[in-house]
């Protein structure tokens, strides 16, 4: 008894000195600044290790424990000599759950997710939240919590808006009339979007993208540093933009015409006077 509490008490002193040394190296990586992308990949990797390095420390612990007396080296002996029909049967009934570990470790590594990643999954936009060996915690910009397997974001495709960088374009669409001042509305565009501090000086433009039998389309296309920070940019410029339109030209939004003929008075008729 006294050498299986000597094996657990290393395993445990082992397992509180990796995630010390986990949490040390963790803290040389600041995630706050603005390019924190290498930060986010060694975290996700060392947040994975922790958890692999824990699963290989106690079933060693075990095994140990197992091989520190008669009968215990007798049952790892059994066990050992069963391994063959052992992992072929857990094979056959646990594929999911081994695929989400061999999927665990391969997107820690393979730097295809990372920790606070943007990303857009089953149509919900999201950051990464939590990754674990059997799965992810996507936290969506409502306060919900999408949980998917992690062999999900290895078989399925996904968007990640922060994969090589957290810079990202957005797009405004306006519908307006045909009478629209489109260089007008350009020149609003940039002088708006230079006066706003969240726009990273990237790009700005405003082109009509389509035009219809009823009214013509403008895209106004603009930059922001983040995925947060391009959405509030959007919604200001639209904003700003409905406001010049409706203050300073209201023929130019959406209209619908109606043209009424006017039937010309018959010639030769009673005057109902």
């Amino acid at each position: 008894m006294t050498n299986i509490a000597i094996i657990f008490s290393v395993a445990w002193i082992l397992i509180v000195m990796s995630g010390v040394l986990v949490d040390l190296t963790e803290g040389r990586f600041d995630t706050t600044v603005s390019d924190n992308r290498r930060a986010r990949k060694v975290k996700t990797q060392l947040r994975v290790m922790r958890k692999v390095i824990t699963v290989v420390i106690v079933v060693v612990a075990v095994l140990s424990a197992l091989t520190s007396f008669s009968q215990g080296r007798s049952i790892a002996t059994s066990v050992l000599a069963s391994a063959g029909v052992l992992g072929l049967v857990i094979g056959i009934a646990g594929q999911s759950t081994i695929g989400n570990l061999i999927a665990g470790v391969q997107i820690a590594f393979s730097d295809a997710l990372r920790i606070d990643d943007v990303v857009v999954v089953n149509g919900e936009w999201g950051t990464i939240e939590e990754i674990t060996l059997t799965y992810v915690v996507v936290a969506i910009w409502d306060q919900r919590r999408l949980v998917l397997p992690v062999s999900y974001f290895v078989t399925t495709p996904f968007e990640n808006w922060t994969r090589s960088s957290s810079q990202i374009l957005g797009t405004v669409m306006l519908f307006c009339d045909y009478t629209v001042p489109v260089e007008e509305v350009r020149r609003e565009l940039l002088d708006f979007v230079e006066t706003n501090s969240l726009w990273d000086h990237r790009a700005a433009s405003l082109q009509v993208v389509d035009a219809t039998e009823h009214s013509v389309q403008l895209r106004a296309l603009v930059s922001a540093a983040t995925s947060s920070q391009a959405w509030d940019l959007r919604c200001a410029v639209r904003e700003h933009l409905v406001a010049h339109l409706r203050d300073h030209h209201p023929s130019a939004l959406p209209r619908t015409r109606i043209e009424v003929p006017t039937t010309p008075p018959i010639s030769g008729t009673d005057d109902p006077q």
